[in-house]
């Protein structure tokens, strides 16, 4: 780093006169040599536009000192405008309001516990622009010794990322601390799959116990949709004569108190989807069971069912009916298993299950695609077949 052209590097102290004054730079014992600490001061620009004195003490030598105002000399050649007074938590506060208004309700939930809960606290006093790789990595061995579940702790390390990555396009800093920082990986959740013996007895029995999310479970056994889509269905988004359902909402609770409406998972989630002769027969059933209803799924005061009441429901008529107990997303992984036993082309599963792209289907159902291999495989075997039957057959003609 090129030496500062700018500002100045001195040695102060915090001595005080009788009258309770700080000397600072003034006190004459600094003439020994060895009194007081290196301070740098250097006129900069400010995030409000004015220009400012950055001033920084507690340097053991001059030379630390000088290297810290060409760090910041740098910063400043480069277009980084750095703020000695903000903090990490004053800055994680103005980017959660900021960010909070592009985000779900859901996901602005999860992102302000982190900072409030999390962030603040351990890392919250920290100037901004003096974070580093360390403080992080300290912060996630802390929560870690602490019994931090990993799953938990790497979304809130990843909060972290997102606010500074943030901080970095904003140019208030050069870099990410926390982007190379390295969080224990959870165990990868292998989803519980029913057989279609086991799906089949469980509506069996819901049916015959008249359970009132009886019809619930056959649609979302027999489409694969997502809990929270089920439940935010619209009669509008349904034409049962044309088989066809639109799927406009996702039903998700803020806080795990108070149930919202937003747009699906992805973009690609929002998109029409099939509807076989079995979950229309149920559809209709629904409607007679509750009519003149916004909520294909509601409550008595037409409101949506609340996702805890069907997931503690769902687990009461498993354990009844003397199944493996599994989660209701489980449900639609059991659709997409049975499409994929079925050897229906992966693009067609894929696009029934509504993933933004094919390697998501692969990624999340790879260890069951195995007869893919053996089908691909099988392919060049038979061609390669095909051209050895051939070519004996004319060298026994040639012979004969």
């Amino acid at each position: 780093m090129s030496n500062p052209q700018r500002g100045r590097v001195y040695r102060r102290c915090g001595c005080r006169n009788a009258a309770g004054r700080q000397l600072g730079a003034q006190c004459p014992k600094l003439a020994g040599g060895k009194h007081g600490r290196w301070t740098f001061a250097v006129d900069m620009p400010s995030l409000d536009g004015r220009r400012r004195t950055k001033r920084r003490g507690g340097f053991a030598s001059k030379s630390a000192a000088q290297n810290e105002l060409g760090r910041v000399l740098e910063y400043e050649r480069i277009g980084i405008v750095t703020d000695d007074r903000q903090t990490v938590a004053a800055y994680l506060t103005n980017w959660l309001h900021d960010k909070s208004r592009t985000l779900k309700p859901t996901t602005a939930a999860l992102y302000r516990g982190y900072v409030t809960k999390d962030l603040v606290p351990a890392l919250g006093s920290i100037r901004l622009d003096s974070l580093s790789h360390h403080h992080v990595m300290v912060f996630i061995a802390n929560q870690v010794a602490e019994g931090r579940g990993k799953t938990t702790l790497r979304r809130c390390v990843a909060t972290l990322s997102s606010a500074l990555t943030d901080a970095v396009r904003q140019r208030r800093l050069p870099h990410n601390p926390a982007r190379y920082a390295l969080v224990p990986r959870p165990p990868k959740y292998e989803p519980t799959c029913w057989s279609p013996t086991e799906a089949a007895r469980f509506l069996r029995y819901c049916h015959e116990q008249d359970d009132p999310l009886a019809d619930l479970f056959e649609v979302v056994i027999g489409t694969g949709l997502r809990k929270g889509e089920a439940l935010a269905l619209h009669w509008d988004d349904i034409s049962l004569d044309d088989h066809v359902a639109f799927i406009r909402y996702t039903l998700s609770n803020v806080n795990n108190t108070t149930p919202v409406l937003t747009a699906p998972k992805t973009r690609s989630s929002r998109a029409w989807i099939g509807l076989s002769d079995r979950v229309v027969t149920a559809l209709r059933n629904q409607l007679i069971r509750q009519p003149g209803r916004d909520f294909v799924f509601s409550r008595r005061n037409g409101k949506p069912l609340r996702p805890e009441h069907v997931l503690h429901r769902f687990h009461h008529l498993t354990t009844a009916a003397g199944l493996p107990k599994i989660r209701v997303h489980d449900l639609r992984h059991f659709a997409a298993t049975t499409m994929l036993n079925s050897n229906l082309p992966l693009a067609v599963i894929s696009r029934a299950m509504r993933h933004s792209h094919l390697s998501t289907t692969t990624d999340v159902y790879g260890h069951l695609l195995r007869h893919v291999a053996h089908d691909a495989a099988d392919v060049v075997a038979n061609a390669l077949n095909a051209v050895d039957a051939t070519l004996t057959e004319g060298d026994h003609t040639a012979t004969t």
